[in-house]
């Protein structure tokens, strides 16, 4: 069987960053998965929330996910 033209979304890309309609890439902090005793609860708190990745890394990010910008 012959494979289909065309680009393709990168899976590992599209399930760890999420694109804002204004065209920011947000992504989740690592170091929320185990060891949280040893960090301080403000720690915890702020690794709930979705950070804005930096602007020297948002092309990367971009040109793997052809569809969502």
């Amino acid at each position: 069987m012959r494979r289909p033209k065309g680009i393709k979304t990168r899976k590992s890309v599209a399930k760890r960053f999420k694109i804002t309609a204004n065209g920011k890439v947000l992504f989740h902090a690592a170091g929320r998965r185990h060891l949280l005793q040893g960090k301080s609860p403000k720690r915890r708190r702020s690794l709930r929330k979705a950070s804005i990745l930096a602007s020297t890394d948002v092309y990367r990010i971009t040109q793997n996910l052809p569809f969502s910008h």
